[in-house]
């Protein structure tokens, strides 16, 4: 007698599904605030990547202002920035390498930084990358 009692008031489990309106209003807020976010973000990705451009075209600069002192060369146009990467036994300067590996010869926009001797900006040299569009000497260029 008692399991008999037991299964007749034993709470019944009650499963509680999502209404299709429930589901159509949250895609719907989603959707909206993926709206008025996504513009926003896509702007900063392109401030970041010009910000470290012109953070890695500093330090490249640098770099080079390093190994012209050191090596008491004077630059002319036929300079290749890959030296910066060479130890000192392989044709690097004496206090090389002065960058650490490859990659910090390639900009954000995944194009090969350059040099320009003599500078535009700089009196003796610059180095640029073409920027986001790929072509030197437009307006999005970013130089030290």
């Amino acid at each position: 007698m008692t399991t008999r009692y037991a299964k007749q008031h034993q709470p019944r489990q009650v499963r509680r599904a999502f209404t299709l309106i429930e589901i159509i209003v949250v895609v719907t807020i989603i959707a909206l605030l993926a709206a008025l976010i996504a513009p926003r973000l896509i702007g900063k990705v392109g401030w970041a990547k010009e910000s470290v451009a012109k953070s890695e075209v500093r330090s490249i600069g640098t770099a080079v202002t390093m190994y012209v002192t050191d090596t008491g060369t004077t630059l002319d146009d036929s300079f290749d920035l890959e030296v910066l990467l060479l130890p000192p036994g392989e044709g690097g300067g004496p206090q090389g390498p002065y960058l650490n590996k490859a990659e910090d010869l390639i900009d954000p926009w995944e194009n090969l930084y350059a040099i320009r001797v003599p500078g535009e900006v700089n009196y003796d040299f610059d180095v640029y990358s073409i920027g986001p569009d790929g072509h030197a000497g437009t307006d999005d260029d970013i130089s030290n």
